[in-house]
């Protein structure tokens, strides 16, 4: 970002509206004062100058301006704290970005805002939500908690949130976009028949990204029944919301656990949403699943402990045990809270039976390897030889993922006293291990390796093919030199054949290339069509949209050329491979085919 550009961000933000957004501050002469919320402090030394528009704390010495201030606070990187304060200032940021895209992405926005306010207000207005408030109720849930966390309920009708929105003004396509509709085969997406409400009967818990942006909802059925579809429905991918990026919750406890220097993760919504009423806001929901990579490392910005709550099911402990593994990867602390089935099955019945004893369980919360230990000698005889060698196979797996060396010499000690195993013994057990598991990862990595490379074949033919159709789009008259050159046959096992097809069917038809006709077309006949044309616009660079009809004809030439040869090579190879085992048979028929294609090929071009 060039410099011109942040300080015009400077400019249009206020260093001491910014940060009032955070702290409590007070006027102290020409600055502002409050506490610290870096460190903990009872008397204020954190100041804001507006007329030198930086901030400082005499305590932890940290200070800055308004960037700074977004990337301590928010856990951000520079480049992330720029998009945040750009988008904020209304200043453009988005350099490779098409505006198809962006405004897709404020769209798809604006509809989960419409529609987490018509869930809330049926939710707490309309008299056929009696069951679902009721419902609320008994589970102890206040009002104040239901407002906090915008509670809603999905009345159980086909199309009703559909139609609202299509009232308000929205496309079907983007609605199906959000994940909010479903369209039914053959639905005409122009008249919205055909389309039915992705949540009914449903309680509704919105889902928001780090910056407090909505970009999903999980829906809780109120009634199971054998249509209802599963107890919990979640909202699919969408270009706003990416489920392994996501933690629920954290958008609400961040600056808690940035202050408490931990973070709880419990299982479900309802276990965040409890312990929150419970006044323990350091906590987020895995959301029944493994936390991935992603949000583990979102969570380390905020804390350097986790403490995993694992439900008293077994699914619920595999699912925490992986999220623990790769946490330790990434050399958070961990601890664990295992539930007993007398404390309740998760957090949220934990706290109904008891909340004292929640707090306590949280308290002494055990680290990972007690836990370990603790689990893994559990129900063996050390004194069967059997038993104690898959006691140290395990612990000594458990014991690898620590990075530090003098932490692991720790638990080897422990190991060996429990066990009464030499220590050295344990040492080379676990160098067997060690290259057992090398050997295995060896082969895994060899299999990713030939995956990523037939990945990477894909991807260049693909971005190839992208550039080829974008610049097909932009200057409609090059129609016939794409389609004139670039046979079917070159898009096997690309994502844009089908798309190919029906473009060049539809050329074929009149001989000329409308890309607004085409638009309309799709909008008609195939809305996913629609959608992967909307996309590969999105993907457009800035250079491409500025071309000249010739350039963008030297550039189609360019990539068809790199096509064939592309697609030349991969067939060349197959041939080589099927001539090889045909050889290797002693096949001489097979042999002498394959060997006249190659040569024909060869020849060829």
């Amino acid at each position: 970002m060039a410099d011109t550009n942040t300080q015009l961000i400077k400019d249009k933000i206020d260093v001491g509206d910014l940060v009032g957004e955070y702290v409590k501050l007070k006027p102290a002469g020409t600055n502002l004062k409050g506490l610290c919320p870096f460190h903990s402090e009872k008397t204020g030394s954190f100041m804001v100058s507006r007329e030198k528009q930086i901030w400082h704390c005499f305590g932890c010495s940290k200070g800055g301006d308004i960037f700074t201030f977004i990337q301590e606070i928010e856990g951000m990187d520079f480049v992330e704290a720029l998009r945040l304060l750009a988008n904020r200032a209304g200043v453009e940021m988005e350099t490779y970005k098409s505006e198809i895209d962006k405004s897709q992405k404020n769209r798809l926005f604006e509809i989960n805002i419409q529609a987490l306010r018509f869930f809330y207000n049926f939710l707490e207005k309309m008299p056929t939500a009696k069951p679902a408030r009721d419902y609320l109720k008994n589970r102890g849930l206040i009002q104040e908690t239901i407002d906090e966390w915008r509670i809603g309920f999905a009345p159980d009708q086909w199309s009703l949130l559909t139609n609202y929105l299509l009232k308000k003004g929205f496309s079907i396509d983007d609605l199906v976009f959000s994940g909010l509709t479903i369209k039914k085969d053959g639905a005409n997406s122009m008249s919205g028949r055909g389309f039915y409400d992705r949540f009914r009967g449903r309680i509704m818990f919105p889902i928001w990204d780090i910056n407090n942006n909505v970009v999903g909802f999980t829906g809780r059925v109120l009634v199971e029944t054998e249509k209802s579809g599963g107890k919990y429905v979640n909202t699919p991918q969408s270009p706003v919301y990416d489920k392994s990026a996501v933690v629920f919750g954290l958008n609400k406890a961040k600056q808690i656990i940035r202050k408490q220097k931990k973070v709880l993760v419990v299982e479900g919504q309802m276990d965040v949403i409890a312990c929150w009423q419970a006044d323990m806001r350091y906590v987020v929901a895995s959301s029944g699943t493994a936390l991935t990579e992603r949000q583990i490392k979102l969570l380390k910005r905020y804390a350097p402990e986790m403490i995993m709550s694992f439900d008293a099911d077994n699914a619920g402990q595999i699912a925490a045990k992986r999220g623990v593994d790769i946490a330790r990867t990434q050399e958070m602390s961990v601890k664990v809270v295992m539930l007993q089935e007398e404390f309740g099955k998760d957090p949220d019945e934990a706290i109904k039976k008891d909340k004292e004893k929640w707090f306590e369980l949280v308290d002494g919360a055990k680290d990972v390897m007690d836990w370990n230990f603790e689990r893994i000698f559990k129900g063996k005889d050390v004194n069967n030889p059997k038993d104690k060698q898959k006691i140290a196979e395990d612990l000594l797996l458990e014991i690898s993922f620590i990075p530090k060396e003098i932490e692991k010499d720790h638990w080897m000690q422990k190991l060996s006293s429990e066990l009464g195993v030499d220590i050295s013994v344990l040492r080379d057990e676990a160098k067997r291990l060690f290259s057992l598991q090398k050997k295995r990862f060896r082969k895994v990595e060899d299999k990713q390796k030939e995956e990523e490379e037939t990945e990477i074949k894909k991807n260049r033919l693909d971005l190839l093919i992208e550039e080829v159709l974008l610049l097909l789009f932009k200057f409609p008259k090059t129609a016939e030199l794409v389609f004139k050159n670039l046979e079917e046959k070159y898009f096997s096992g690309s994502e844009y054949k089908k798309l190919y097809e029906l473009l060049k069917k539809e050329y074929t038809k009149s001989c000329d290339f409308d890309f607004t006709k085409i638009q309309d077309y799709f909008v008609f006949k195939d809305a996913e069509i629609l959608t992967k044309i909307l996309i590969l616009e999105g993907k457009g660079s800035k250079e491409i949209y500025n071309f000249n009809k010739d350039k963008a004809e030297v550039d189609i030439i360019f990539a068809i050329k790199e096509i064939k040869e592309d697609w030349k090579k991969e067939q060349l190879q197959k041939l080589q491979i099927l001539l090889d085992r045909a050889q290797n048979k002693g096949d001489n028929q097979k042999t002498s085919e394959l060997l006249l294609e190659l040569n024909k090929m060869l020849k060829k071009n």
